[in-house]
């Protein structure tokens, strides 16, 4: 307390003028720290991310338990759930994902904030789980997945321990998804938008998704 005290009076005497020389070089030594714009803007971005509230199936429940008291999610931003599109920047796959589905997953996706971010959660929406019939698809086939959690429901912590590294990824590149990373662009199994066909980026390739296309 009696550094801290020393401190403030320190810095008092900066603002009027009677710091001068050396006190006044280690004063700034120790009080100013200094970033680049690019850096300020990734810190605000992973540490105030605006997750959609959405849900598919049983996943949405763990979802749900990690924004409760015991979690306490809200010491990284990530409490602050909406309920449009348009003010969101991160999709939860919280359960299985029909083929009837992923069209409109993805047209919500298309709605949200720049840039946005995808976290499969659960088996299902990664490779399907237990449920891997033809009527379901994984969330890498129609959408650029960022991070993908494992589990039938994973745990409410398993889902903190991927939002972390969700965040750590955004502070070091926040425009890159994994695709970009690892050079699977063009892998998504989806149909480019085209000024003919409006509604073509929101297709899957494969039967019964939407409107038919072409596999990527």
């Amino acid at each position: 307390m009696q550094e801290f005290r020393a401190r403030q009076l320190r810095a008092r005497d900066m603002l009027r003028g009677d710091l001068e020389g050396g006190d006044l070089e280690e004063h700034v030594q120790q009080s100013v720290l200094t970033t680049t714009l690019d850096k300020v803007g990734r810190w605000a971005v992973g540490n105030a991310n605006f997750p959609l509230s959405f849900g598919l199936a049983c996943c949405a429940i763990e979802w749900m338990s990690h924004i409760g008291p015991r979690i306490d999610i809200a010491r990284f931003g990530f409490e602050a759930a909406r309920a449009t599109p348009r003010q969101a920047d991160t999709i939860f796959l919280s359960g299985r994902i029909s083929i009837k589905m992923a069209p409109v997953i993805r047209r919500i996706w298309e709605q949200m904030l720049e840039p946005r971010y995808v976290i499969a959660m659960g088996a299902c929406s990664s490779s399907m789980g237990v449920f891997n019939n033809y009527a379901l698809i994984p969330g890498d086939k129609f959408l650029p997945v960022d991070l993908h959690v494992p589990g039938c429901p994973p745990r409410p912590e398993s889902l903190v321990h991927g939002i972390l590294k969700l965040r750590a990824a955004i502070l070091s590149q926040p425009t890159q998804d994994w695709r970009t990373r690892y050079g699977g662009r063009g892998t998504e199994e989806v149909v480019e938008s085209a000024a003919s066909d409006p509604v073509a980026g929101h297709s899957i390739g494969v039967s019964g998704g939407g409107r038919m296309g072409t596999s990527a």
